[in-house]
């Protein structure tokens, strides 16, 4: 197995500098406090999530898992949409390892889809391990999903076109919404966005030996959030697949899937490989493997060319599968 990592793109190295002076690659479960103190998560408090008056924002706290507490979901409405009748439901899982952050976080990108494409935008907050470890996460990010579903006309949006969407660990865990979804015969959704997603706990991918102390969240970080959400069963044999999907052996019959990550990441080889298994099993997936790309480069260098064309083709994606 080779650790010689992959080239950043020239671009994208010139802005992972700064960044990993104030984000280092690699933090231990002691470094969880600090990074939840952190001035990336006080920032979120001052986003304008409006989008300059484009939405009406509102905060719900709704019913949680059964004897679970409520949870809060972010309601993003636009005020003028181009399109009379219901719009289209992009519900977001944000990332943070599972860790950290709330339903702010991220949510700058879904609100640029639905400006652009007249959605209403609906971001949960789920309970953090490892104070909340797994089922918790996934069965809060349900419970929201059961809500958005049963109250989209409430809100503006329409029950049959909901796209589920997350990055990073909300990239892992909108995957096991899919799947728990299916399983348990829930709402239907027209598409599952898994961006740069977390989806394997055994943290042994060629990819994830090359990145190790490079970029941003590599091998070492990798095993913090797992062991977080799993403790002691991280990487063993009885992983559910609703806390770690590549442990799925059943991907039929999920929405069709739009999948990307870097190059030049851990989560490189685990995101391939389940793009490859949802096509074995005869399901609709969309792959984009970023030359260069670091974790959420396109987040944090928004100006890159290689950036740009990530942007356009989650942009491209969600306008064809809401044509459906």
């Amino acid at each position: 197995m080779t650790a010689v990592p992959p080239p950043f793109d020239p671009e994208l190295a010139a802005a992972l500098e700064p960044i990993e002076d104030a984000i280092p690659p690699s933090f231990t479960m002691a470094d969880i406090t600090e990074i939840r103190q952190g001035p990336g998560i006080r920032l979120l408090a001052e986003l304008d999530l409006t989008m300059e008056g484009a939405f009406d924002v509102e905060d719900r706290t709704v019913p949680g898992p059964a004897d679970a507490p409520e949870i809060s979901l972010l309601v993003c409405r636009p005020v003028a949409p181009a399109a009379s009748g219901p719009l289209p439901v992009i519900y977001h899982v944000h990332g943070g390892g599972m860790v950290v952050g709330n339903n702010r976080l991220g949510v700058d990108a879904p609100l640029a889809w639905a400006k652009e494409l007249g959605a209403v935008v609906v971001s949960v907050e789920y309970r953090l391990a490892p104070e909340h470890p797994h089922p918790a996460p996934v069965e809060d990010v349900y419970a929201g999903l059961l809500w958005t579903a049963e109250h989209a006309k409430e809100i503006g949006g329409d029950p049959e076109r909901i796209v589920i969407a997350g990055a990073s660990a909300g990239g892992g865990l909108t995957a096991a919404l899919a799947l728990l979804l299916r399983d348990r015969q829930g709402p239907s959704v027209i598409g599952q966005m898994l961006l740069c997603p977390m989806l394997d706990d055994r943290n042994d991918t060629p990819s994830s030996h090359q990145m190790t102390g490079l970029g941003l969240w590599d091998r070492t970080s990798n095993e913090t959030g797992w062991t977080a959400l799993l403790g002691e069963r991280r990487g063993g044999p009885d992983v559910s697949p609703y806390a770690a999907p590549a442990r799925a052996t059943d991907l039929t019959n999920l929405p069709p899937a739009f999948l990307d990550v870097g190059s030049a990441e851990t989560f490189r080889d685990e995101t391939v490989a389940y793009a490859s298994r949802i096509w074995q099993s005869g399901g609709i997936a969309e792959l984009h493997v970023w030359p260069g790309g670091f974790h959420g480069f396109d987040g944090f260098a928004p100006q890159a060319a290689v950036s740009r064309s990530a942007r356009a083709a989650h942009m491209d994606w969600l306008r064809r599968v809401l044509a459906r």
